[in-house]
């Protein structure tokens, strides 16, 4: 009966924000962002990941208004918006830098965000906003008195005080050290979804699309080249592109018979039922390698990491990278066999194309 409640409140959801053939060039040069085309459900977190360039930081400048596209369309609760000026599209954004403003304490800065509420009800407001994002006791500091995690938790609940329709998040952690990050980036999202605001985040990071989005939509030259959840595009990756930027996999050719496929690592199953020469993706955690006299491979580098151990393995001639448990302690140089324990997933991307899977073909 839960998974039933779930399934009725999720289609119960409406659209929130809707983009539409989305393109935008500077200077009569290459698209930046070409035919761009998603939605986002209310309450619903959006990570667009990608490497510097890919246009997502134009994305996000055209949904606030910054930018005006070339072409398509940007609707929030099914209203057009595409020509509205920032200020009327009730969009609120926290930027790389927080932008806070100095010379006003904690409780100034949130209460900046309020300016649309009439001021009587300000002061009551700002008790509420305090609390949610931890910073009782610290209302009269000044933002060069604080933490970098308490500075973007101002610049959030400042942006989340005037009630947006929608918030926009452009790499909020980047500024941060890598143990602050982690803790930031949890409580962010756990505030998000406690307030119900429906947020468009950027970032380059995989890890924190991973870890603090519903969707994730990955792009490569101003284009979307998947969209889904975390789960969805770490484990059912599209196109080599994919697959490489979410992580270390083994990109292997392979002869497709049905979900039988024939590889220089011996025969495994796939994920989808083809026939013919494909690329085949299969991440290192689903690489088994053992110790073995007679075996074929040879130990190339060892990563130590706590948890787990990452190997690089020499196998006829081929290197592949491999995840094991931190049990699993092999030495340099040491002859070992290997395994795949775990389907490949077959890539779209073309084994008769020079670029592929070196540069995936999104076009």
């Amino acid at each position: 009966m839960k998974v039933q409640a779930n399934e009725n409140r999720a289609a119960e959801r409406t659209e929130q924000i809707r983009v539409e053939g989305l393109s935008k060039s500077f200077g009569g040069g290459d698209r930046v962002v070409d035919d761009l085309s998603f939605t986002v459900l209310q309450g619903d977190i959006l990570a667009l990941l990608g490497p510097s360039g890919c246009g997502k930081t134009t994305t996000l400048r055209m949904i606030a208004g910054f930018e005006t596209p070339d072409a398509g369309d940007i609707f929030l609760h099914g209203r057009k918006v595409t020509n509205l000026s920032p200020q009327k599209r009730n969009i609120g954004i926290v930027f790389q830098d927080y932008a806070l403003f100095p010379h006003m304490r904690v409780d100034e800065n949130i209460m900046f965000g309020m300016r649309l509420i009439p001021p009587a009800e300000r002061a009551a407001r700002i008790d509420k906003w305090l609390d949610l994002v931890a910073l009782r006791g610290l209302e009269k500091r000044y933002p060069h008195q604080l933490s970098g995690g308490q500075q973007q938790r101002v610049a959030l609940a400042r942006t989340l005080a005037a009630e947006p329709d929608l918030l926009l998040l452009d790499e909020p952690f980047s500024n941060l050290d890598a143990a602050l990050r982690n803790t930031t980036r949890n409580e962010m999202r756990q505030l998000i979804k406690e307030t119900g605001v429906t947020v468009i985040l950027v970032t380059h990071d995989q890890a924190e699309a991973l870890t603090f989005a519903d969707q994730v939509g990955m792009m490569s030259e101003g284009r979307l080249c998947q969209l889904g959840t975390p789960e969805q595009i770490y484990q059912q990756p599209q196109n080599a592109l994919v697959a490489e930027f979410l992580g270390h996999t083994n990109l292997i050719l392979a002869e497709l018979d049905g979900k039988i496929a024939k590889t220089p690592l011996g025969t495994m199953t796939t994920t989808v039922q083809k026939h013919g020469t494909y690329w085949v993706s299969v991440r290192p955690e689903h690489l088994e390698v053992v110790s073995d006299p007679e075996g074929e491979g040879r130990i190339m580098t060892r990563e130590f990491r706590g948890p787990d151990c990452y190997y690089e393995v020499e196998y006829r001639g081929q290197e592949y990278k491999v995840l094991s448990p931190f049990y699993c302690t092999l030495n340099m140089g040491e002859p070992v066999s290997l395994r795949i324990i775990h389907p490949g997933v077959v890539l779209k991307d073309d084994p008769d194309c020079p670029r592929c899977p070196v540069v995936s073909c999104v076009r």
